[in-house]
């Protein structure tokens, strides 16, 4: 039995869209006729994924790491409390309220009713189940223990967008503010500064220089500061096109490594990433070459990943995991020594696990001390500029009432 797409006609002559099972698109077309619609279009449902957008890159027919998160956590509760394979996804499909998500659940349930094993039914849809997500099933299966092996790809999941929520909620105050002070001090250079200094214009005294130095940068941002706008955009665009070269981003993460408090948190994030990747992995009986290629997916630095290309070549002739990682100087210190504590106690999977645990904690804990350091900066910054513009404002004004005086 497969899943199949319709649009349909209703009675009353407006259109109607969902999906609906059937062994063949003729069985499906009589269903639908059978509930008093008329088939406009009906399509299998594997025959779309094939046109689907990679997973987290975006497009109409790929899933959020929200609903993968909700999808994964529904069947392993599921499978856990012993019901079928094909009922449980038929009740995620039901359970679901994104069309996406109803569509690749029914799609992967027909291919497990045709005989298929769940890992051979997730393959057909490669562009919403990330690699990691197809190699861990398929160990699971292979294993007897996909119960197992599903609530810990659950608890992956929600633990990776967890962090992702985490640093976005992080991040928005600081830009809010940012963008809040930037745009007040333009407002206050383009339309107010013009106005107030404007009655300076008959004085025949001379101007403080802080003051000169203000209408100079008023003027400025009157007449050329569209044109800086419109720069500042146009070199934006470049960079992010620059950046789809492989060779110039590996140059900019390069330098994004050296810097002090950024590069550390890209170590620690890429580290935690790939370590817990690793150990999911790993640990569910995914040979080690093969876990390490598939974790290189989730490390977004580029030396990084090159550093992990070189370490699977290593490990591959025999070298231990640790010392291979190490000889690149890119993974903090704490996590290799972990990695080596399980390599010789023969505790790989539990010592990745502590060894993500640790890198994501320091993570949380840089980012919320960046973010409590940088919000009184940055309001002491836009209190300092505005102040500056006052004084430039007033000193003229000081300086009559003493020639009065």
């Amino acid at each position: 039995m497969s899943a199949f797409e319709y649009t349909a006609l209703t009675a009353s002559g407006g259109q109607e869209r969902g999906l609906i099972e059937g062994d063949t698109a003729r069985h499906a077309r009589s269903a639908l006729r059978d509930r008093g619609l008329m088939p406009l279009e009906i399509r299998e449902v594997q025959e779309r994924s094939a046109q689907q957008s990679q997973l987290f890159g975006g497009g109409g027919g790929s899933i959020s790491t929200t609903e993968l998160t909700l999808f994964t956590r529904q069947l392993a509760t599921l499978v856990r409390s012993g019901l079928p394979l094909d009922e449980a996804l038929a009740a995620v499909s039901q359970q679901s309220e994104s069309k996406r998500v109803k569509r690749i659940a029914l799609g992967v349930r027909s291919s497990v009713l045709e005989g298929s094993s769940l890992a051979q039914a997730l393959n057909q849809f490669p562009n919403a189940f990330p690699p990691l997500f197809r190699a861990t099933v398929e160990a699971g299966e292979q294993s007897g223990k996909l119960d197992y092996i599903l609530e810990r790809l659950a608890e992956y999941v929600e633990r990776r967008q967890e962090l992702q929520q985490k640093v976005l909620l992080a991040s928005l105050y600081p830009v809010i503010l940012t963008v809040v002070a930037i745009g007040v001090v333009v407002l206050l250079l383009a339309y107010v500064v013009p106005q107030v200094v404007g009655v300076y214009g008959d004085i025949k005294q001379e101007l403080p220089g802080l003051t000169k130095g203000l209408i100079a940068l008023s003027d400025f941002v009157r007449d050329y500061g569209l044109y800086v706008g419109a720069a500042l955009i146009a070199a934006l665009f470049v960079f992010s096109r620059m950046m789809r070269n492989e060779d110039f981003r590996r140059k900019v993460h390069h330098i994004q490594l050296r810097l002090p408090l950024i590069g550390r948190l890209t170590r620690g994030a890429n580290t935690g990433r790939f370590t817990r990747t690793l150990g999911i992995l790993f640990g569910s009986g995914v040979p080690i070459l093969d876990a390490m290629r598939i974790g290189t997916q989730v490390v977004s630095n580029v030396p990084m990943r090159d550093a992990i290309d070189i370490a699977t070549s290593k490990v591959r002739e025999g070298a231990p995991l640790a010392r291979s990682l190490g000889e690149s100087k890119l993974f903090p210190p704490i996590a290799l020594h972990l990695i080596a504590s399980g390599e010789s106690s023969g505790r790989l999977d539990e010592m990745l696990d502590n060894a993500a645990r640790n890198q994501e904690r320091e993570v949380e804990t840089l980012i919320g001390a960046l973010v409590a350091i940088l919000g009184p900066v940055l309001i002491l910054a836009m209190g300092g500029i505005v102040l500056l513009i006052v004084l430039a404002i007033l000193l003229p004004i000081f300086d009559l009432n003493q020639l009065v005086k």
